[in-house]
């Protein structure tokens, strides 16, 4: 045995000794193992001093003894480690016997969060048109002039594209001002030999408008198509009917007023009763019995002929809501901007 082995061999008995001594003495203090490791294992420690004898020690012996030495270096860090876990389990025992603990005390509750109100709503209506057959299909916030416009019968420079002030990134690229791009790219997509076309369309959309109690630069819309043979106005207000009831109330009415929007023909706006007031006049309906509520109509001939579909054999109807609107009428939210703040005493009265 060369005198490095010896060497090694009598630091490693020396250091699990001491070890041993640490632990049965049980001490608290982990400021003496810590001493200890440095004194070995540190860059200056024992171990490194003996490291610095391989350079006596022949080529051909370098790798046994190196391989001692690394083993010696495990065996003693594994042996700290080790010692390191006892002594803090014993100062936990210690700690322990010296505090009163009642384990029948009940834990703590965790805060749990719950959905937006804006997600609720959403959900909410889109759960309501599934179990009527319909489909809900997402599209693109980042839309083409052509499909945003142009595909809704506004070709460039028609006057009704002034009331929907618009974020252009290119002068054919945009941020949608609503979300009825996604139903021209489904009727596109349908098949109507195989059935009708039932669709909303949920999500974001985006107007260059003046943040205030009611407006805001981005907000949220549902729009609904239906498409297929012998559909009628009276098909769409049965259903404007069914989805004002679930979501204001059985006794609620609606009222429809003509109106005017360039993808659909007749257009009508869609006033529901007052539900505070019950029709007979109050602030919130402005005292006169109904609250504006969306708009809808049956769908242009032209619209159904861009996507090559025979407005002679085929006609639809299209609704379109704002969630945000929905939700300040069930709610009485008079300022838009709390869905937007992020203010936990605003979204916690809805859980």
């Amino acid at each position: 045995m060369s005198s490095i082995e010896e060497k090694l061999a009598q630091l490693s008995q020396a250091t699990l000794d001491s070890l041993k001594a640490i632990s049965e003495n049980k001490q608290e203090d982990l400021q003496d193992l810590q001493e200890l490791r440095v004194s070995v294992l540190g860059k200056k420690g024992s171990l490194t001093e003996i490291l610095k004898g391989m350079k006596d020690v022949s080529a051909e012996m370098r790798p046994i003894i190196g391989k001692h030495v690394n083993e010696a270096r495990d065996v003693l860090t594994k042996a700290f480690e080790e010692t390191a876990q006892f002594l803090e389990e014993k100062r936990v025992e210690a700690q322990l016997a010296k505090e009163s603990l009642d384990v029948t005390l009940p834990g703590r509750k965790l805060a749990r969060g719950s959905r937006h109100i804006l997600s609720q709503t959403s959900q909410e209506i889109e759960d309501m048109f599934i179990g009527m057959g319909y489909q809900v299909v997402d599209g693109f916030e980042v839309e083409s002039d052509f499909y945003n416009f142009e595909r809704m019968n506004l070709p460039k420079d028609h006057p009704a594209r002034d009331m929907q002030d618009t974020f252009y990134i290119t002068e054919e690229i945009l941020m949608r001002t609503h979300t009825s791009p996604v139903q021209a790219r489904a009727m596109d997509a349908h098949d109507f030999s195989k059935g009708p076309l039932k669709m909303i369309s949920p999500g974001r959309v985006f107007r260059r408008d003046t943040d205030d109690a009611t407006h805001s630069h981005q907000f949220h819309q549902i729009e609904g198509l239906v498409v297929g043979s012998d559909i009628s106005m009276a098909d769409l207000t049965g259903t404007l009917e069914l989805v004002i009831k679930k979501m204001f109330g059985e006794e609620r009415s609606i009222r429809l007023r003509p109106s005017y929007f360039p993808f659909t023909e007749p257009s009508v706006e869609v006033d529901v009763s007052c539900f505070k007031c019950g029709g007979q006049g109050c602030n919130v309906c402005k005292q006169t019995g109904w609250i504006e509520i969306l708009g809808a109509g049956m769908v242009h001939p032209h619209v159904l002929e861009m996507s090559g579909i025979d407005s002679q054999k085929y006609s639809g109807f299209a609704f379109g809501l704002g969630q945000e609107r929905i939700a300040m009428l069930r709610y009485g939210i008079n300022d838009i901007r709390g869905f937007y703040q992020g203010d936990l005493r605003f979204s916690e009265q809805f859980k």
